[in-house]
């Protein structure tokens, strides 16, 4: 089995937010600073890659009729470690994200890839299919709130010590680029570039398909 092939599909062919669509509340909640969107894409990357390895662990010993709640009783647990560790550790990403980290328990990308993957494969693919997943959600969670925070206010990591001001300082952005329909039309625009990206790979593979088929003709009729 190639790890990496099933790692880079949670990056783009099957990313959480672009191309399938899960998960869109935090995207639309908390992705209005760099800051806020990478603490919760990390947050939903450690969750989603430790659940997928104790689901493939415990799989054999959950009975099919209850798996839903065993699988919500584990994701809960691990949304409540990781909330101690940030309050504990990193009280400012704690404040910042408060109430949204308890939601992560409820997001459809974590229990979907635990249905669909975890419960089907071993712990390693598992492990790897949680990492790629988890790192499309990050990436894709950072990737808006960059775009957000920079069309919004002209700065990047604003309100921390390694803020970036890229536009002047009297620059005067767009309010809407910092409230939630700002974060819907930014979502719909990667979705319609990652549809259109995604379309061109598959009309480019199946170029390739057919002029290999063409070769293989013409060898054939050439013997």
């Amino acid at each position: 089995m190639n790890y990496w092939e099933i790692f880079k599909k949670g990056i783009f062919e099957m990313n959480p937010i672009f191309r399938l669509a899960l998960s869109l509340c935090p995207a639309l909640a908390v992705t209005s600073t760099v800051f806020n969107a990478l603490g919760m894409g990390l947050s939903v990357l450690v969750v989603i890659t430790a659940n997928n390895v104790v689901v493939s662990i415990v799989k054999k010993f959950v009975n099919p009729k209850v798996r839903v709640p065993v699988f919500i009783t584990i994701i809960a647990t691990i949304v409540t470690l990781i909330i101690l560790i940030l309050e504990a550790y990193f009280p400012a990403v704690y404040r910042e994200l408060g109430l949204y980290l308890e939601l992560i328990v409820v997001f459809a990308i974590i229990l979907a890839r635990a249905e669909v993957f975890a419960m089907k494969n071993g712990v390693v693919p598992s492990f790897f299919d949680g990492l790629g997943m988890g790192a499309g959600f990050a990436l894709a969670m950072l990737l808006i709130g960059a775009i957000r925070e920079l069309f919004g206010t002209g700065v990047l990591l604003g309100g921390t010590s390694l803020a970036i001001q890229v536009f002047p300082p009297t620059y005067n952005g767009p309010m809407i680029m910092i409230l939630a329909p700002g974060a819907f039309m930014v979502i719909g625009l990667m979705i319609g570039l990652f549809n259109v990206i995604g379309e061109y790979q598959n009309k480019q593979a199946e170029a390739k398909v057919k002029a290999g088929q063409q070769r293989a003709m013409q060898r054939s009729e050439a013997v």
